[in-house]
């Protein structure tokens, strides 16, 4: 009989079988980075870098000043206001956020922030923004 391994990391609780009682491997370890990411998206003012790891899609976005959603990726998209959904990390710079309830607030470096579509967003300042960036990788700024 497999005998199963339960462990937490990243605060989930993983379950695998014990690979030295006739098991199954192991779960792997995966490292990757954004020096050869697997799609670069362009529009003026703006860089998004897109890795995959574990399956799901993990974004660079490096946004110049004068950027603007509104201006800038609006027209590629066609929606009226950003759609993708963001969990991300900001490395540096300061981007400014409008929800679609009107509501405005800054993010800058060291945060982290959530955001539901339905936004417009711009850099605040005359410092690139750069964030990672974990929940919309697969829909922001993407055309299809």
């Amino acid at each position: 009989m497999n005998k199963a391994l339960t462990f937490r990391a990243c605060g989930a609780t993983i379950t695998a079988l014990d690979p030295t009682n006739g098991g199954t491997k192991m779960p792997n370890a995966e490292h990757t980075g954004f020096d050869s990411p697997s799609e670069v998206r362009e529009m003026p003012f703006g860089r998004a870098e897109i890795i995959m790891l574990g399956g799901s899609p993990i974004m660079r976005m490096t946004l110049q000043p004068g950027w603007r959603w509104s201006e800038h990726v609006k027209p590629m998209v066609g929606t009226e206001l950003c759609e993708a959904p963001h969990f991300q990390y900001s490395i540096s710079g300061r981007i400014g956020v409008r929800m679609a309830d009107g509501v405005e607030f800054e993010v800058g470096p060291g945060e982290v922030s959530r955001l539901e579509p339905g936004h417009d967003a711009w850099v605040v300042g005359n410092e690139p923004v750069v964030a990672i960036d974990w929940g919309g990788a697969h829909v922001w700024a993407n055309p299809t």
